[in-house]
C-alpha cells in the first residue's frame, strides 16, 4: 500500500489495486469486482483510491466526496434523487446512508475523501 505523507506524492492513476468480487448480496446481474486502498488521512478524513470493473452493484454510502480519475458510470438513488452520470474529472458528493445502485460502463477509478 502506498501512503501519502507530508511533502510526498502517490500516483492515484497507476497505483496497483487488487480486485475482489462484489458480495453476492450487492451484485446485480453479471459478477463484477471492486478494489480499494487507503493512501492516507487528513484532518480526520480517510483518503483512498477505489475502482470498480464494468457491472452493477447496490451500496449504502458513507459521507464522501470524490473525484473521478477515469471511467464512466451512473449512480441511481433509492430516495428518487436525480441519477448521476459521472465520468473523468467529475467531483461528486454522496451523503451518508444514501442507498445507491452503481452501473459502471467503463472501469471507474476515483480518489475519495470520507470520514474515517
Amino acid at each position: 500500500m502506498s501512503r501519502v505523507k507530508p511533502n510526498t506524492s502517490v500516483s492515484s492513476a497507476t497505483i496497483q489495486l487488487e480486485h475482489s468480487p462484489v458480495p453476492a448480496e450487492q451484485s446485480l446481474g453479471a459478477a463484477t469486482t471492486t478494489a480499494t486502498t487507503t493512501v492516507g488521512e487528513f484532518s480526520g478524513l480517510e483518503v483512498g483510491v477505489w475502482e470498480m470493473a464494468p457491472g452493477a452493484m447496490s451500496d449504502v454510502e458513507a459521507d464522501e466526496i470524490f473525484v473521478v480519475l477515469s471511467g464512466s458510470a451512473t449512480v441511481e438513488f433509492g430516495d428518487g434523487s436525480p441519477t448521476l452520470h459521472i465520468g473523468t474529472g467529475d467531483v461528486v458528493r454522496l451523503g451518508a446512508g444514501a442507498e445507491t445502485v452503481w452501473t459502471v460502463t467503463e472501469t471507474l477509478r476515483k480518489v475519495y475523501l470520507t470520514v474515517g
